[in-house]
């Protein structure tokens, strides 16, 4: 089984009585749900710091595209998938 550390956290009541009623329901302890949504949530986070990351460093290395292209492409490939889904008569 991994380590575990203690941290005490605030939550507004609200919240609390959710997941008292979460816990409850899915038999399992506040603390745990608790810690597998911290959990959650930093793994999202560091994605998307990551992401910033590589397109900020993209943009200074000059690996971008302009706007109006990007858009351009995106209309494209929106246009074909609405010809691939629409049937033909």
């Amino acid at each position: 089984m991994a380590g575990s550390t203690t941290m005490t956290i605030r939550l507004r009541p609200d919240v609390k009585e959710k997941l008292d009623r979460i816990a409850a329901d899915t038999q399992r302890s506040k603390s745990f749900l608790a810690g597998e949504a911290v959990a959650a949530y930093v793994e999202r986070e560091l994605e998307i710091i990551e992401g910033i990351k590589r397109g900020m460093a993209d943009a200074e290395a000059e690996r971008v595209i302009p706007h109006e292209q990007a858009v351009a492409e995106m209309r494209k490939v929106i246009e074909d998938a609405k010809r691939r889904k629409t049937p033909r008569g």
